[in-house]
C-alpha cells in the first residue's frame, strides 16, 4: 500500500480542502506518466500485444490535458493493473507504474506509486539492481517540474517506507 493513512493537505486539491492547485495536480500526473513511460518497454518486451499499460499512460496525459474525464482515466489505470496481475518481475511492476499514473487524477498520491513501481521495474530487470534503481531515481528527479520538486522530494522522504524504500538512493 503506497497511500499514507493520513493525507498531506499539500497533496489534496484546493477544491477538496487541501492546498494543491489544479495546475500542480496536472503537472504531477504528467510526471507520473513520464515515470511509467520510461519503463514501459519492460512490459512490452513481455506482452507486446497488450496495450493496456500504454493506454493508461495516454489516459494520464489526456486527463492532465483536460481532454479525458478522471473516471475514464482511472478505469484505464485499473485495466493496466489488471494486465500486471498475472505477471512477475519487471513487466508486472512496469504495468503497475502505468496504472498508478492513470489514477493520479483521482488521488494525487498515486504519482509516487508510479515512480516507485518504475524503480522496482528497473531493479527487477537488472543484474545490478542498486545501481539501476539509483539511476532511475535520479532520472525521475531530473524530470520533476521545478514548481513541484520540493513537494515531491518531501513526499518521497515521508512515504519511502510505504514504497519499499526505493527512494533511499
Amino acid at each position: 500500500m503506497i497511500l499514507p493513512p493520513e493525507r498531506d493537505p499539500r497533496l489534496i486539491t484546493i477544491r477538496r480542502g487541501g492546498t494543491l492547485s489544479d495546475e500542480h495536480h496536472r503537472l504531477l500526473a504528467l510526471w507520473a506518466a513520464d515515470c511509467a513511460q520510461h519503463v514501459l518497454p519492460l512490459f512490452r518486451a513481455s506482452r507486446p500485444d497488450d496495450a493496456r499499460p500504454a493506454d493508461a499512460i495516454t489516459a494520464a496525459r489526456a486527463w492532465a490535458g483536460g481532454v479525458m474525464p478522471m473516471m475514464r482515466a482511472r478505469a484505464d489505470g485499473g485495466h493496466a493493473m489488471g494486465a500486471a496481475r498475472p505477471l512477475q518481475g519487471a513487466p508486472r511492476f512496469a504495468a503497475y507504474a502505468a496504472g498508478q499514473a492513470a489514477c493520479v487524477g483521482h488521488v494525487v498520491e498515486h504519482d509516487l506509486g508510479a515512480a516507485a513501481y518504475a524503480i522496482k521495474a528497473v531493479m527487477a530487470s537488472s543484474p545490478e539492481p542498486q545501481t539501476t534503481g539509483r539511476t532511475e531515481c535520479e532520472w525521475q528527479r531530473t524530470r520533476l517540474p521545478e514548481v513541484v520538486r520540493d513537494l515531491v522530494l518531501d513526499d518521497r522522504r515521508r512515504r519511502n517506507h510505504l514504497c519499499w524504500d526505493v527512494f533511499t538512493f
